[in-house]
Parts: structure tokens; sequence; C-alpha cells
């Protein structure tokens, strides 16, 4: 890759960087950012107009959209993140340990995948969202679980293509072993590709949170998530479209900048 070329991506990266960022902030401090009640219902506001006091209106309860917008935040995003932590770290723990252990252990882990992973991903979280329930917190391991069965044999591949590269021989033999060999040797050479992994899977995470909200297996009301809030807009989609529109395009810009920031960390691996 080129010099200019390495800018220019480099521009791009921090350019979605820094717009996530702003995004990640607003919904870190939106309990001090929030002009209104987010959850307080006043009927007699119901569907105002943009205003200094209500910058983009109220909704059918009279609630402040914006700020059900910015506390959205941490319900979309942040519990997309989550999700991606947990089940990466988790994956990480069981795709070394399978890797590095090999044998019966190794091949009771790759059927077992592969009888998961015959579902969907989307129809296996649907099954344990029916038999946990609709909420958030089910919402969150329901999504976990399944992202954790595909990074987990994701992660036990890679590790076992590196199992035989000359490095790893040599920290063997010098006498390395265990937690330090993957802590030196391993994780630094594998994340590049595993952080491409996970922000990529960001985006549809978020959609997954979406559409489970929308369909009313997901966050429930009054939890002001952006699947949710396009839910409960779609009713007035007539006479008050911007009530599916805030939140749907919100969830479009971040999905968006998520994807573009992975093709980044992908152009440059």
């Amino acid at each position: 890759m080129s010099l200019l070329r390495k800018e220019r991506v480099n521009v791009k990266r921090l350019f979605s960087l820094t717009i996530l960022l702003v995004i990640g902030l607003l919904g870190l401090f939106a309990p001090v950012l929030m002009p209104h009640d987010p959850l307080a219902v006043d009927i007699s506001k119901k569907f105002l107009a943009p205003s200094w006091d209500y910058p983009l209106g109220t909704d059918h309860l009279g609630r402040c959209v914006l700020s059900r917008m910015l506390l959205g935040i941490r319900y979309s995003l942040g519990s997309a993140l989550v999700i991606q932590i947990v089940a990466i770290l988790l994956a990480i723990l069981v795709g070394a340990f399978v890797a590095l252990k090999r044998g019966i252990v190794d091949y009771l882990f790759i059927r077992i995948c592969d009888i998961l992973l015959a579902f969907p991903t989307l129809v296996l979280a649907f099954g344990l969202l029916g038999l946990l329930g609709p909420s958030l917190k089910n919402v969150l391991i329901a999504l976990v679980f399944t992202q954790f069965i595909y990074y987990s044999r994701l992660i036990r591949g890679l590790f076992i293509g590196m199992n035989e590269k000359d490095f790893i021989q040599a920290a063997r033999i010098s006498g390395t072993s265990g937690i330090k060999l993957i802590i030196r040797h391993y994780i630094p050479n594998l994340l590049p590709p595993i952080i491409t992994i996970v922000v990529l899977d960001i985006g549809k995470v978020i959609l997954e949170i979406a559409g489970f909200s929308f369909i009313g297996l997901g966050v429930q009301a009054p939890i002001p998530e952006w699947g949710m809030m396009v839910n409960e807009g779609k009713q007035y989609i007539r006479q008050h479209p911007e009530l599916m529109l805030y939140p749907g395009l919100a969830i479009v810009i971040v999905v968006l900048l998520l994807n573009h920031l992975a093709s980044i960390f992908k152009k440059l691996d």
C-alpha cells in the first residue's frame, strides 16, 4: 500500500472513529444532555412540532423525542458493544483452549458447533428468546450466545492456523506455554482480524437488537431503544413520519459508519 493511500485510509478511519466517538459520548452523557425526562408522559404535549424546548418535537405520549434518541444510544450502540465484547472474550478463552488441547475436546467442540451453526443466527436467537421471554436482558443473553458460538469456532481455526508458525514453535522451544504463549504471541498477531470481524458485526448486532424490539421480542416499552421507537412510530407513519425517521436514520448512520470503519481495518490487514 502506497504512502498516499495509507494517509487517505487513515483520514477516513479517523473521520469514522471521530463521528462514532461523538455518538458514543452523547450516549454516555445522555442524562446530562437530555432536555427532558425521556420517560415522562404528558398527553397535553403530544405531537408537538420541533421548537427550542423540544428540538425534535414530541411523540404520541408527549415525550421528548431528542431525549429518547440520546438515551437510545445506550440501548442500541451500547448494548451491541457489550454483546460483542463479552462474546469475543468468551470465544477467545474457549477457542484458544480447544485449539491448544485438540483431541477429543476439539472433536466434541466442532460437533456441537456444527449442530448449533446449522441454524441461522436469527433462528437460534428467536428460539432462545422464545424460551427466555422478551426483555433487554434476554436479548443480550441470546445474542451473546449466538455470537459466541460463531466466534469461538472462528478463533479456534485462527489459533490452529498459527500453531505451525516458526515464531510459535520458537516460543514453545524457549519454554513459553499456556497463558503466556497466548497473550504474548497468539493474541497480538490475531488482533487485527479479530478487531475487523468484531467491528463489522457490531452493525449487524445493532440491526438485530432493533429488529427484535420492532417485532416485540426485544426491548420493551417505555425503554427508548431505537428499534422500539421505530415500532412505536409506525402507527403514525402517515401523520408523523418523523417518529420513525429519526431513529431509523440513527440506526442507518451508525451501521454505515461501523461497516465503513471495518472495511478500512480490513484493507490495513
